[in-house]
């Protein structure tokens, strides 16, 4: 179900008012940022990244309230850690908000069953991943029962997450 998904960019670019990002994986596709931070070693952000950080900057000047969730186990593996001290603190600076929600107080949540962006409370861009983490593709929708299911998980996660700098991995 990969037809007629929208490009991510404009797809954000087009947030009115909210745009929110649900994380639900313990690792994700192998970066090589996050490679050189496990080695100890120092890298740049690649461009991929100042080009995500301009984009965030530019959405939340039009005043688009923009904010991420992280379901993770704990004890948290090298990728959430990774995460925790080096992506997370360039994307509040960018004005995302950020929070943390351990996965043993997620159980009594109902879930969708893949990552996601939620723009608007009216359009959401699903995100599969292989098992390994591996990017797998993405799937649109707008059917208004899976957006209120997905707004009502998202806001309940919300809800009982911890805000970034009052969670430590």
């Amino acid at each position: 179900m990969q037809q007629n998904v929208p490009d991510f960019t404009a797809l954000l670019r087009s947030a009115k008012r909210s745009a929110v990002h649900l994380e639900m994986r313990d690792s994700y596709m192998e970066d090589p940022v996050f490679a050189a931070w496990r080695e100890g070693r120092e890298v740049d952000l690649p461009q991929e990244y100042r080009q995500w950080q301009a984009l965030v900057k530019e959405t939340v000047a039009r005043g688009v309230s923009l904010r991420r969730a992280r379901i993770v186990s704990e004890p948290a593996t090298d990728y959430i850690r990774w995460e925790h001290a080096l992506t997370t603190p360039h994307n509040i600076a960018c004005g995302e908000n950020v929070r943390w929600l351990p996965r043993r107080v997620a159980s009594d949540l109902c879930l969708p069953g893949n990552d996601l962006w939620l723009i608007d409370e009216e359009r959401i861009l699903f995100h599969w991943f292989t098992g390994d983490g591996e990017w797998a593709g993405h799937e649109f929708n707008e059917e208004p029962d899976t957006v209120k299911m997905v707004t009502t998980a998202f806001e309940a996660v919300w809800d009982r997450a911890i805000p970034h700098e009052q969670y430590t991995v």
